[in-house]
């Protein structure tokens, strides 16, 4: 008994068929699925490409011009060629990303930008990583001017002003007389005499040390000074040698000051030898004894050689007497024919101390310990050494 109802019409819906009209067409969305084909071709005019190709090149050649300059920065060993193909890495890099992000909607507009920030944010930190390498190349470059400039300062001072003439006393000395002139002026104890006395006696210092600078000094007489001042000055070793002049020089007065000197030296750790040569046997009594026991006391080392009896070879070097300092430098004294001391010389040159120490050292092996020297003098007394007394 029911019968079917027709629906009734929706009053708020429009008239019937009214969608598919075509009367209002404008009235459709863009891009809605049942839009003509005239509005679909308004997409590319409503969204158009957000980065052009051309800023996309520009960006792409920004990006490998600033990976070029950073690797030849921060990696210039690696070379040219290899710096080229990463920058032009980077560079189709960069145009491939923007391609790739830049789709014509929203979210592809904000991942460029964001791309493009980000290329922008490494352009700045390249230029500031730049800008702070040039501070520093340009910091460095004033600091070594500076310590450059103070050096200079330091070892060649500026000139100085002009300032009056020093006086008489520091005027540069041109001769040892005037250098022995200007001591006694300065030294002056102001008595004539003694002013005269001052002059001498520096000129004939002063005279001596400027024949050192030949190697070769010397004096007239006998200079214990110079034998007492080379003594003290010894520091690896003394060796001397005395001989038959000497004999009466060992109960002086600068005896006492020679032994005393060489024994300090000894206690410091110098070792001195002397070696009597006597020319003949009859000088082989108790007071060559006795005089060889005192020296040894002191821990003097002391041998004796009789001249007539060593080998025939070592008779046919000198037998002066001769003081070896350091096997460096020779203390020489020179006899005239009557036996007195005329001269007294100093000899460096090595070749001349070599050949002195040559002979000593002859000499002294063929020489007598203390303790032959001991049975030689008894054996003489008792008159059982044969020996030529002539």
């Amino acid at each position: 008994m029911s019968t079917a109802q027709t629906p009734q019409p929706d009053d708020t819906a429009g008239p019937p068929g009214a969608v598919d009209t075509p009367e209002h067409p404008a009235e459709r969305t863009a891009g809605t699925p049942g839009a003509p084909d005239s509005t679909r071709s308004a997409g590319p005019a409503e969204h158009p490409d957000p980065v052009p190709w051309r800023r996309r090149l520009l960006v792409g050649l920004a990006a490998g011009l600033l990976a070029w300059g950073l690797a030849a920065l921060l990696s210039p060993e690696d070379g040219a060629v290899r710096q080229l193909g990463a920058a032009a890495l980077v560079a189709v890099a960069a145009v491939a990303v923007q391609h790739l992000v830049l789709v014509p909607d929203r979210a592809a507009e904000e991942r460029a930008r964001r791309a493009e920030s980000l290329l922008a944010e490494t352009a700045d930190t390249v230029r500031g990583g730049l800008r702070r390498y040039d501070e520093l190349r340009h910091g460095l470059t004033r600091h070594t001017e500076d310590m450059k400039q103070l050096v200079e300062t330091r070892l060649v001072p500026p000139p100085r002003p002009a300032e009056p003439e020093p006086p008489a006393s520091l005027v540069r000395i041109g001769s040892v007389s005037d250098l022995a002139a200007n001591f006694a002026e300065v030294l002056s104890p102001g008595v004539p005499i003694l002013s005269t006395f001052v002059r001498l006696e520096m000129q004939r210092v002063i005279g001596h040390l400027s024949d050192l600078t030949t190697l070769t000094a010397e004096c007239p007489g006998e200079n214990h000074d110079w034998m007492l001042t080379l003594t003290r000055a010894a520091e690896k070793s003394i060796c001397a040698t005395s001989t038959s002049v000497d004999r009466t020089f060992w109960n002086s007065e600068p005896a006492s000051r020679y032994l005393h000197a060489q024994a300090e030296a000894i206690e410091q750790g110098v070792p001195v030898r002397r070696l009597f040569l006597l020319e003949s046997a009859r000088e082989l009594d108790d007071r060559l004894l006795r005089l060889c026991e005192e020296q040894e006391v002191l821990h003097i080392e002391v041998r004796v050689a009789v001249l007539p009896e060593l080998p025939p070879h070592l008779l046919r070097g000198t037998t002066n007497d001769f003081i070896v300092y350091d096997e460096a430098v020779s203390f020489e004294i020179d006899q005239d024919l009557r036996d007195v001391n005329i001269r007294t010389r100093l000899i460096a040159r090595q070749d001349h101390v070599h050949d002195r120490m040559k002979r000593f050292r002859e000499l002294w092996e063929a020489g007598m310990s203390l303790r032959e020297l001991e049975v030689r003098v008894d054996d003489e007394e008792d008159g059982t050494w044969m020996v030529d007394r002539g």
